[in-house]
């Protein structure tokens, strides 16, 4: 039953935060034009990018849009699932390439936020020895702090739902669940 009553607070706050998160999207102002940045910035963003494989992020972007649209669409329209999935093969097709425009603006972004020097130091410090290390151990860090931190909301999450239960019963108002 505590198990229970943890999961579902754990899932009403997720669609809390889902929920926020939607509607701060939607409410969200467009980005920032960016400023035309000089070639060699440019280029130090896309070396950057590159040494830290971000093209891996957005390499399946094309393909993975249009099997949600499909996926989508198939809901509704059952019957027309043969049709759809050769509509999907050749819409990938005609957009394939496209992702790489992912890549040209993040090297844009990134250009627009640190200057062509800094840039070009970044760059030499991800092909050191030391850079090389951070791009190969920062996902590992970053997978052992995301378990970390689902392991310590449940384990805080318990703390609240106690300490709430405890102060309605000190109400006279005991919660179930």
């Amino acid at each position: 039953m505590k198990k229970l009553s943890i999961a579902l607070f754990a899932a009403v706050a997720a669609l809390g935060m889902a929920v926020t998160g939607a509607m701060a999207q939607a409410q969200a102002p467009a980005a920032a034009p960016l400023k035309p940045v000089s070639a060699g910035a440019l280029a130090s963003a896309k070396e950057i990018l590159e040494a830290k494989g971000a093209n891996k992020i957005y390499a399946g972007a094309i393909v993975g849009l249009t099997n949600r649209i499909k996926d989508s669409l198939l809901q509704t329209n059952l019957n027309l699932q043969k049709d759809l999935d050769e509509s999907a093969q050749k819409t990938v097709k005609e957009l394939n390439g496209r992702e790489q425009e992912i890549g040209e603006e993040m090297a844009k972004i990134y250009a627009n936020q640190f200057s062509e020097q800094e840039l070009k130091d970044i760059a030499t410090f991800y092909k050191s020895a030391l850079g090389k290390k951070v791009i190969d151990q920062e996902p590992v860090a970053l997978q052992q702090s995301s378990v970390f931190m689902s392991q310590w909301a449940a384990k805080i999450s318990e703390e609240i739902v106690a300490k709430m239960r405890a102060e309605m019963k000190a109400r006279g108002k005991p919660v179930s669940g």
